[in-house]
């Protein structure tokens, strides 16, 4: 891929696929509570462009950030890192 600057490049799971070429994708950080000290367990939530529908809900996958594509899209789909299992 070439190089595009310092976009923001993220892992995360993918939770719903239901629109056409687009996922949502939930991105788990974790982050030390400012009083308490306790590592608490953030998520996010990010729509993703996929351009293909390869993504399916459980995958494993790595987004960048890139130009605004609708309302709420900014990120885009770099590679499916790992395939949920089908029941």
């Amino acid at each position: 891929m070439k190089d595009r600057g310092m976009r923001k490049v993220l892992t995360g799971r993918v939770v719903s696929d239901k629109m056409e070429k687009t996922v949502v994708v939930a991105v788990e950080t974790l982050v030390r509570h400012p009083m308490y000290q306790r590592i608490i367990r953030q998520t996010r939530k990010f729509k993703a462009h996929d351009e293909q529908n390869n993504c399916r809900v459980g995958d494993k996958v790595r987004v960048m950030e890139t130009r605004p594509l609708s309302k709420e899209k900014r990120w885009r789909v770099i590679e499916i890192l790992d395939r949920a299992k089908q029941i």
